[in-house]
């Protein structure tokens, strides 16, 4: 049977999206040239004597204002470490209350750190975590990655999430450490668990997307839900939702994995430059 595809569920048409994602390309990446958030860049090594004929701009003036002596930066040779967005394509992330649904707003986010990766020549491939087989593999080229993206707009009102499923056939076929970023809403009870697993051999995010209608019902006691991919209906108790973001936060943070909660109708492009950013600084502090 031929699978039926709907045009892009956010408000925007071609020409704006890639403006728009262009823009939340720039505003991931400001301020944050050296950052270890995107896997790549040139890292900071050490400082050594001075010697004649080495570059003036590499001088490292806080050593040498200390011990009275020229010292420069010596840094490393660029780490390509390839980034993989697992996008949650899921008819859940599909329905909205508000002038965008979590769909587009993944869609946007990818797009963004894509072009903001490239930046920093790190290779980017991508895994649709929905009903669809789609898998490209990391590459530094722009048109491809536009390619995808602009693809993945088109949406499906139907696919199951398959998350947890896709991080497991990803884990096997990894050659070396990457990074993982998970752009969902969490709706897969699988998908907590295999982060957990990929954490640890792999540096992992995951980006949860939430509809403000999720957020109001929090805590309203049990609540009768009708899951979009399946159909089935049950009984939750909204005390513990997968939109607690405390919760969430707390139990990924055990693995080492950082997580950020966004919601559909908050701008997102401060958070994520704050977010990564953060990111960026702990890991120079680490080392």
């Amino acid at each position: 049977m031929t699978e039926k595809f709907l045009d892009s569920c956010d408000p925007i048409d071609s020409r704006q999206f890639i403006i728009a994602i262009k823009k939340l390309a720039d505003d991931i990446g400001y301020g944050s040239d050296r950052s270890t958030f995107l896997g790549s860049g040139i890292e900071y090594v050490q400082s050594r004597a001075y010697q004649i004929g080495d570059p003036i701009k590499s001088i490292d003036w806080k050593v040498t204002a200390r011990t009275g002596k020229f010292h420069v930066k010596e840094y490393e040779a660029p780490k390509q470490m390839p980034i993989y967005l697992l996008i949650d394509t899921s008819a859940s992330m599909t329905i909205s209350s508000t002038h965008i649904s979590k769909y587009a707003a993944a869609i946007r986010i990818a797009g963004g750190i894509a072009f903001a990766a490239l930046d920093r020549i790190s290779p980017v491939g991508v895994i649709g975590a929905g009903g669809r087989d789609f898998f490209v593999k990391p590459s530094l080229s722009a048109d491809r990655i536009l390619q995808w993206i602009l693809k993945l707009r088109s949406y499906r009102v139907d696919e199951p999430t398959r998350v947890g499923a896709r991080l497991a056939e990803l884990m096997p076929i990894l050659p070396s450490r990457s990074m993982i970023i998970v752009i969902s809403d969490l709706h897969d009870s699988t998908a907590m668990p295999a982060l957990k697993l990929a954490a640890q051999k792999h540096d992992c995010v995951a980006l949860q997307l939430i509809d403000p209608i999720e957020s109001e019902i929090k805590g309203a006691g049990f609540v009768k839900t009708r899951e979009a991919e399946t159909g089935t209906t049950g009984i939750t108790n909204n005390r513990i939702k997968l939109t607690d973001s405390k919760f969430i936060a707390e139990e990924l943070k055990k693995s080492g994995i950082d997580y950020l909660q966004l919601l559909t109708n908050q701008p997102i492009a401060h958070k994520l430059r704050h977010f990564f950013k953060s990111r960026a600084v702990l890991s120079r502090g680490a080392r």
